[in-house]
């Protein structure tokens, strides 16, 4: 699943930047979508493979800390991504004359780099707050990485002020994201519902049907995972969640974008035809 996941992601990626018919925003956004999916799985499942070698499921506190860094900041920047192309679908269906002028390389590297900004410093805010755990020595983790709440069940000092922190700044950057994307296809629907022809709504809604697909695969995941940690105490059960969101979620989006969208199928064939 691993290989799968890093091979589909680098497909995505070479398909994008080797034809100039996909040089536009959308594509653009994909793209970091894709490093950002592989970024995200390559945090943890390279650890479990070792382990599962080795026989030794050993970690630092000093690299559970770094881990967990880098597993929220790519999470929090495929969020992020979601919400960037979910505004580029909105501005694409309901002002499509201004597109162009909207939509322009300076506005589109200025939130990719805003995306990447928010999403490091939701990783060192939870990084920050778990630091100041305290564990016992040797303490077991019942997961496949170092999850919040398997850490939070195991510290030593209480964490009520912790959980109301996490439960804040989850508001603030995933309320937010959550918030854009809504009011993005809200004003998109009704924008498609205006257009008279049968063809021409399914024409606006078939360019945002891959985009919608993994939104929701990758927020209901999510929220999937952190409401069974909240009311199931089953390690086993949330290591099995986790694994859906961590791992499946990211294999299965280059198949999504690949399979549902033509012109990202026509770039992969002509790139393999150029390989072949």
């Amino acid at each position: 699943m691993y290989l799968v996941t890093m091979l589909g992601n680098l497909l995505i990626i070479l398909a994008v930047s080797s034809d100039s018919r996909l040089h536009t925003p959308m594509y653009l956004f994909l793209s970091i979508l894709s490093l950002a999916d592989i970024g995200f799985t390559s945090t943890t499942v390279p650890k479990v493979i070792l382990d599962i070698k080795t026989h030794n499921g050993v970690i630092s506190h000093m690299g559970c800390l770094i881990q967990l860094s880098f597993f929220i900041l790519f999470g929090c920047l495929d969020s992020a991504l979601l919400t960037m192309m979910a505004y580029d679908r909105f501005v694409a269906i309901c002002y499509p004359l201004h597109y162009p002028v909207i939509m322009n390389s300076r506005l589109c590297s200025l939130l990719i780099l805003v995306s990447f900004l928010i999403s490091l410093l939701d990783s060192q805010l939870h990084c920050l707050m778990m630091s100041q755990l305290t564990f016992c020595i040797n303490v077991e983790i019942p997961h496949f990485f170092c999850d919040i709440p398997q850490l939070l069940r195991l510290s030593c000092n209480g964490t009520s002020n912790n959980k109301l922190f996490l439960y804040f700044i989850g508001a603030i950057f995933g309320g937010i994201p959550v918030s854009g994307i809504l009011f993005s296809y809200t004003r998109i629907v009704s924008s498609i519902l205006r257009v008279p022809s049968p063809g021409g709504k399914y024409k606006a809604f078939s360019t945002c049907g891959s985009h919608l697909s993994v939104v929701c695969l990758f927020y209901g995941t999510g929220l999937g995972v952190y409401l069974s940690s909240a009311v199931s105490h089953s390690s086993r059960k949330d290591a099995v969640a986790s694994v859906m969101y961590a791992l499946v979620v990211p294999m299965l989006n280059p198949f999504i974008y690949s399979l549902r969208n033509g012109d990202v199928k026509r770039a992969l064939q002509r790139l393999l035809n150029r390989t072949v």
